[in-house]
C-alpha cells in the first residue's frame, strides 16, 4: 500500500518531457558497444523488469542513472524504487535508509517515504528513530488507509530485526578532559591545599566512541527477551584520564495494547585511567505510552548497587527515576522535556547525594542537515559535610550541546557529525567546581 501511494505521484510525473541516456552493454554492427536512448518511463520499466527477474545489478545501475536526473520527482522516484529493492530483495537496509533520507531532505512532506524509512529503521534495530519518524508522519492529516499502515508499522516494530549493532566514533577536543577544577588550591578546614597538576583541569584531544550489539528472542506475540552489550569510551594520549565503561543487559520486553514495558538485569564495569574504578549491578525498567499520534510519554527507573574499587566509603545504592515527553511538531521539527531525580546512599553520609533536574531537547531538519539542541539544569546536595571541607556539598550544573549531521557530505552509509558541548558546575566544594568546553568531529549513520 505504501509503495502504491509513493509510485502514484512518481508515475504521474513521468509525463515530463525529458530523456535519459542509459549505457547498455551490447554489440553494434561494428562489434563495439552501443548506447540506447530511453525516456525516463522506458528506463523505469527496464529497471523494474530487471529487478523482477532477479537481475539486481542491472536494475541498480538503471535506477542509479535515474537518481541523477535534474527533475526532482524523477530522481526521487528512482531513489524510492532502489531503496525498496535494497530493503526487500537484497537486505541492504542501511543503504535503503540513506536513499529514503535523501528523498525526505528534498521532500519532507512525503509521508509514504517517511513511513518506509520507519519500516527500514525498524529492520536496522533503530526503534527510537523509527518511532520518531512515525510521530512525524502523524503531524499531517492522513487518509484512513495510511493511518492503518502507520498503526501496522507501530505494532510491528518490536518484532523487527532479531539482532544488530551500531556505533559512533569522533575526535573530541576538550578544555577539561578530567572535569577538574581550574583552581590551583583547595580550601579546607585546616587551610588551603595546593593541588597537583593531575588534580587540575587539563585540556586535550581524545577519541570518543560508542558501540552496541544486541539480540532478541521472541516469546510469543506480545513478549520477547532482549540482550544488549554496549561500550562507551573516551580515550586520550594521557592515559590517566581514559574513561571506559562496558555494560551488559538482559530482560523481557512486554507489549500491552500500544504500551511497551521493558525490564532488564544490568551490570556495568568502569575503568578510569586504565585502572578498575567501579562495578555496578541491578535492575532497570522502561515504560512507553503514546499520549497521541504525535507524542509519547516515557518513564525510566533504575536501582543499582555500586562498588567503588578505590574508596569503599563511596560504595552504595543508587536509585534513579525520570519522566519524559517526546513530541513531533511537524515532519521536520520535534522536541522533548525530561524531569529526573536520583538518590545515592553511600557508606559515608558525606558521599550520599540527592539530585533533581530538568532537561529539554529540540531537533530541526534544515535541508540536508539535522540540527539538535540540548539544554539541562540540575541541583545536587550531599547529606552531610565531609570533615575536610568547610561546607556541605551543593552543586548547580548547566549543560548545553548543539550538534549537526551533514548529509550533504554523505560518503557511503555515513555522514559527518559535529557536536559542541558546554558544561558548567558551580559547587560549594572547590574540587567539584569546574567548566568544560568540548567538541566532537566524527561520523554517524547518514539516516
Amino acid at each position: 500500500m505504501v509503495r502504491k501511494l509513493a509510485l502514484r505521484l512518481g508515475m504521474a510525473m513521468l509525463a515530463v518531457s525529458a530523456t535519459t541516456a542509459f549505457a547498455q552493454e551490447g554489440q553494434g554492427s561494428d562489434g563495439g558497444q552501443s548506447q540506447v536512448q530511453m525516456s525516463p518511463a522506458e528506463l523505469f520499466a527496464f529497471a523494474d523488469a530487471a529487478r523482477d527477474r532477479g537481475d539486481y545489478a542491472t536494475a541498480e545501475q538503471a535506477y542509479r542513472a535515474l537518481t541523477g536526473h535534474p527533475e526532482p520527482s524523477l530522481r526521487n522516484e528512482a531513489r524510492f524504487r532502489l531503496a525498496r529493492m535494497y530493503a526487500d530483495q537484497m537486505g541492504r537496509y542501511a543503504d535503503a535508509a540513506v536513499l529514503l533520507r535523501a528523498i525526505l531532505d528534498e521532500q519532507p512532506e512525503a509521508s509514504p517515504v517517511r513511513l518506509e524509512l520507519a519500516r527500514v529503521l525498524g529492520q536496522l534495530g533503530d526503534f527510537s528513530g523509527a518511532r520518531r519518524e512515525l510521530r512525524a508522519v502523524q503531524t499531517d492529516t492522513l487518509p484512513p488507509e495510511v493511518q492503518q499502515v502507520v498503526r501496522f508499522y507501530a505494532n510491528a516494530l518490536d518484532a523487527a530485526k532479531p539482532y544488530g549493532a551500531s556505533f559512533e566514533i569522533a575526535f573530541a577536543p576538550s578544555t577539561n578532559i578530567n572535569r577538574a577544577t581550574g583552581n590551583e588550591t583547595l580550601e579546607t578546614v585546616i587551610g588551603d591545599f595546593t593541588l597537583s597538576e593531575d588534580a587540575q583541569a587539563k585540556s586535550g584531544v581524545g577519541l570518543s566512541g560508542k558501540a552496541q550489539v544486541y539480540g532478541r528472542l521472541p516469546l510469543g506475540e506480545r513478549a520477547q527477551v532482549l540482550a544488549r552489550i554496549s561500550a562507551d569510551a573516551d580515550i586520550y594520549r594521557q592515559k590517566d584520564f581514559n574513561d571506559i565503561a562496558l555494560t551488559a543487559q538482559v530482560g523481557p520486553e512486554l507489549r500491552s495494547g500500544s504500551d511497551r514495558i521493558a525490564l532488564a538485569a544490568t551490570a556495568t564495569y568502569r575503568w578510569f585511567g586504565m585502572e578498575p574504578y567501579s562495578f555496578s549491578y541491578g535492575l532497570t525498567g522502561n515504560f512507553r505510552h503514546p499520549l497521541s499520534p504525535t507524542s509519547q510519554l516515557r518513564v525510566d527507573a533504575t536501582a543499582l548497587r555500586e562498588e567503588n574499587e578505590r574508596n569503599t566509603l563511596q560504595s552504595g545504592e543508587r536509585y534513579v527515576l525520570s519522566i519524559g515527553l517526546d513530541k513531533a511538531f511537524d515532519q521536520k521539527t520535534g522536541g522533548g522535556l525530561r524531569l529526573n531525580g536520583s538518590r545515592f546512599v553511600a557508606g559515608d553520609p558525606g558521599f550520599s547525594l540527592a539530585s533533581g533536574g530538568i532537561s529539554a531537547f529540540a531537533y530541526r531538519e534544515l535541508g540536508r542537515t539535522t540540527a539538535v539542541l540540548n539544554i539541562g539544569y540540575s541541583r545536587l546536595e550531599a547529606d552531610r559535610r565531609i570533615f575536610l571541607y568547610p561546607q556541605r556539598r551543593k552543586d548547580d550544573r548547566l549543560t548545553t550541546s548543539l550538534s549537526g549531521t551533514f548529509r550533504q557530505l554523505t560518503f557511503g552509509r555515513f555522514a559527518p557529525l559535529l557536536r559542541v558541548r558546554y558544561d558548567r558546575n558551580w559547587s560549594t566544594v572547590g574540587i567539584y567546581d569546574f567548566s568544560s568546553l568540548s567538541g566532537e568531529v566524527g561520523v554517524t549513520a547518514a539516516f
